[in-house]
């Protein structure tokens, strides 16, 4: 079986639980890092001469079978249409930039022209297999309910209409769409736009978000019902040791994904 190519956008905490899996794995070959032009310095001293550090997609050599967003909505929007159009196949969690109905749009007619597909991954959330599946048949309803202890809202829209230093029970800082909540809250509401995608739409998905002084651990509540019965699902993920925004699932899924990927048989 030969070596599969990977680069990746960002060096952050996703990034580097990312990038120590591919380093880890005979299969694997990490071949470049793509970064902001005034993160090069930062990135190439991360990268201690382990793989390459570039800062457009024309400068990836050689050319990757994939390249990993880790870099968040602005990762994907830089770097995800030219790469695309070359022929580069995309793995992201950042959905919620699809919420931009024109940078959709452009993603798939680079997609297109390129031939290769944009691969949106679950990243912290599971039970999109079960939405999409319910989705082909009447799905009336689906609920995303977002819980997080109050500093992983810090750096959000949520700093603005709470203080979340003081809160002593649960409060709900957003209620809407899963477009105005990845609008809005475009490093914290990724999965309530993945259930979007795969289920009732962007703007038919109900999202609540929530700071909570009772949980330790992000937590995501699913409600759908439709033709095909009801379902209920929570997960209480735990972050990244190195930093409390980001999910530890959501890099596990990224992992999952190229494992999956050397399996003679796929689930």
């Amino acid at each position: 079986m030969s070596k599969l190519n990977v680069a990746v956008i960002g060096y952050g905490a996703i990034a580097d639980h990312v990038i120590t899996a591919v380093l880890a794995e005979p299969l694997f070959d990490m071949t470049s890092l793509l970064c902001r032009e005034a993160s090069l310095a930062r990135a190439a001293a991360y990268a201690d001469g382990r793989f390459t550090v570039v800062t457009t997609v024309d400068q990836l050599d050689p050319t990757p079978d994939v390249l990993i967003d880790c870099a968040g909505h602005e990762g994907l929007k830089s770097h995800g249409p030219a790469a695309l159009k070359a022929g580069i196949e995309v793995l992201s969690i950042s959905t919620g930039a699809l919420a931009d109905a024109g940078f959709a749009l452009e993603l798939e007619a680079c997609a297109k022209a390129g031939n290769v597909p944009l691969t949106l991954l679950p990243g912290a959330i599971g039970g999109t297999d079960v939405i999409a599946a319910a989705a082909t048949g009447d799905l009336d309803k689906v609920v995303y309910t977002g819980r997080k202890p109050p500093k992983g809202w810090r750096g959000s829209r949520a700093e603005t209409v709470c203080d979340l230093e003081t809160l002593t029970e649960p409060f709900e800082h957003f209620n809407g769409t899963a477009r105005e909540a990845a609008t809005l809250y475009p490093t914290n509401a990724n999965v309530a736009a993945t259930l979007a995608l795969v289920g009732v739409g962007m703007d038919k998905t109900e999202v609540r978000l929530l700071a909570d002084p009772d949980v330790s651990q992000n937590t995501h509540e699913i409600v759908a019902e439709g033709s095909f019965g009801k379902v209920s699902i929570t997960v209480q993920g735990n972050t990244l040791p190195n930093n409390p925004k980001s999910s530890a699932l959501a890099a596990m899924s990224i992992v999952a994904e190229l494992k999956r990927r050397l399996q003679p048989i796929q689930i």
